[in-house]
């Protein structure tokens, strides 16, 4: 289930709710009571090892600027 970032306007805390996606817009109030708050953006960091692009050799069918029809 996501996490959101939430603040209060009324005492400037900030916590996370865990709530369904189609709940994410919801009211949600503070751990101090209070219902004044608003969702805050949250950025997501994605590391990792990905691949490098697949090299392939130049001209011998596929690829190519047509489809290695005229390029060769």
């Amino acid at each position: 289930m996501p996490r959101y970032d939430y603040r209060c306007r009324s005492c400037g805390a900030t916590f996370e709710l865990s709530r369904p996606m189609s709940a994410s817009g919801d009211p949600a109030a503070c751990p101090e009571g209070h219902d004044d708050t608003v969702k805050l953006l949250s950025t997501v960091a994605v590391t990792g090892g990905a691949a490098a692009p697949v090299q392939r050799p130049s001209g011998g069918g596929g690829g190519g600027c047509c489809g290695g029809g005229c390029c060769g």
